[in-house]
């Protein structure tokens, strides 16, 4: 069993910055894949980024390329989203996820266990 807990979330206006975090509790992610989905109010569940926890290789969506980076401390067991230029688009409820899956199985059909979410709202 994972235990994912995000916070960080808030409101901000368009241009400015923020930054999620992620932490995470239970069984070891040594070899697990970490990542952000993010969801709209009547949109459907869009995949963010994410992160190989040992690797730290990443994958992003081309919606935040350039301007969100995602990355993790092994020592706190926490990821993180680091979201530069937010956009009144940005705007959603952000998860944090993760599972001993394939960064394609994570972007094309979700993860294994996620957190409760936390708001983000960007205004114009």
């Amino acid at each position: 069993q994972v235990q994912l807990v995000e916070s960080g979330g808030g409101l901000v206006q368009a241009g400015d910055s923020l930054k999620l975090s992620c932490a995470a509790s239970g069984r070891s992610t040594s070899n697990y894949r970490m990542g952000w989905f993010r969801q709209a109010t009547g949109k459907e569940r869009e995949f963010v980024a994410s992160i190989n926890w040992s690797g730290g290789s990443t994958y992003y969506a081309d919606s935040v390329k350039g301007r969100f980076t995602i990355s993790r401390d092994k020592a706190k067991n926490t990821m993180y989203l680091q979201m530069n230029s937010l956009k009144p688009e940005d705007t959603a409820v952000y998860y944090c996820s993760a599972g001993q899956i394939s960064q394609a199985t994570m972007r094309e059909r979700g993860a294994d266990y996620w957190g409760q979410g936390t708001q983000v709202t960007v205004s114009s």
